[in-house]
């Protein structure tokens, strides 16, 4: 029975560490970034790319070229999780560092504000 029992919390504990990371939170007081101003070039420059999630390549079915596009997959979590390379999520940008912690909070605050134009 004793080893039942270690056997069950050790699957349980297997099973718990499986799970997804929490999404990082940041202040986004006075920060009301718009995705013209400030995420859509961050977007060209690490995700839009020829061969990732641009119009033409859409990889793993991403179109992240538009602000329609974008705001489309911004509300889900793995939107900011493979961004911030949190366990559970693919990191993005792939085989590539994490964006700056500046950048994530741009994108992350722009998101919490309602995703303005």
């Amino acid at each position: 029975m004793k080893k039942v029992i270690v056997a069950l919390l050790g699957i349980g504990l297997i099973i718990a560490s499986c799970g997804k990371e929490d999404l990082i939170t940041y202040d986004c007081t006075g920060l009301t970034p718009t995705y013209t101003a400030d995420v859509k070039a961050l977007m060209d420059a690490h995700c839009a790319t020829a061969g990732c999630h641009d119009a033409t390549s859409k990889e793993s079915g991403y179109d992240l070229s538009t602000y329609q596009a974008v705001v489309s997959d911004a509300e889900k979590n793995a939107f900011m999780g493979s961004m911030q390379h949190l366990k559970g999520y693919d990191a993005m940008p792939e085989n590539s560092s994490k964006l700056s912690d500046t950048d994530l909070k741009t994108i992350s605050c722009w998101i919490e504000n309602g995703v303005p134009e």
